[in-house]
């Protein structure tokens, strides 16, 4: 009887790179706020940081892998579960900083991801395949928010008074508050902070509005 030899498995530089997405996800966290945790430079794992300039692939440090690994608290075995191609109940949705989603392009006219700047980024799967990530810079949203930290936005979820949301104004203007009423000409918000006013904006300046439905903790 002749064997066929066991056909082996290659470990590519986009599974190690899908599997750090991944181990960030776990923890909440971004590429740059896993790469913050483990006391690395912030864009050690962004995704501009994975080809070269001149075109070739770069491949993590085992060095920033094991500092990755120590700082959320997985083992070697979770990482290479994560490897795996079925690994968990993530995917990628879009992402983009919150300071750029104000910028002319970066969506379309329904509120929808658009146009240059837009990464990727793993978080839990979401039933609305329209869902995109905006990772918080700074602590203008604190202590709701903090710097690193990711909300996850939908489009397509229902809003209802209580949730929290992301508004876009037609001047370019992001805002993140507590729906307070919807009306057909105005839209009443509570802001995070509660010793800030309420603000009421006509219905014809907003752009869109869009449930949070997710933060990274």
């Amino acid at each position: 009887m002749v064997r066929q030899a066991k056909a082996q498995r290659i470990l590519t530089h986009d599974q190690i790179w899908v599997a750090l997405d991944r181990l960030a996800a776990r923890a909440g966290l971004s590429p740059s706020g896993l790469a913050k945790r483990a006391g690395l430079d912030p864009t050690t794992f962004n995704r501009s940081k994975r080809i070269t300039s001149d075109g070739r692939e770069r491949w993590p440090s085992t060095e920033s892998i094991a500092k990755a690994l120590t700082a959320t608290g997985a083992s070697i075995d979770i990482f290479a579960r994560l490897i795996d191609d079925d690994a968990g109940d993530s995917r990628s949705v879009p992402l983009l900083g919150f300071a750029q989603a104000g910028a002319s392009g970066a969506f379309d006219e329904a509120g929808l991801p658009s146009g240059k700047g837009w990464t990727e980024v793993a978080l839990p799967t979401a039933e609305d395949r329209q869902t995109f990530a905006l990772e918080i810079a700074g602590d203008a949203l604190a202590p709701t928010y903090r710097d690193g930290d990711i909300i996850l936005v939908s489009p397509g979820a229902p809003i209802r008074k209580g949730d929290r949301v992301v508004v876009k104004t037609k001047a370019g203007e992001m805002t993140v508050a507590t729906l307070k009423r919807r009306t057909a000409k105005a839209l009443e918000l509570l802001p995070l902070d509660a010793s800030q006013a309420e603000r009421t904006m006509a219905a014809g300046e907003v752009a869109w509005v869009a449930r949070i439905v997710w933060a990274s903790q």
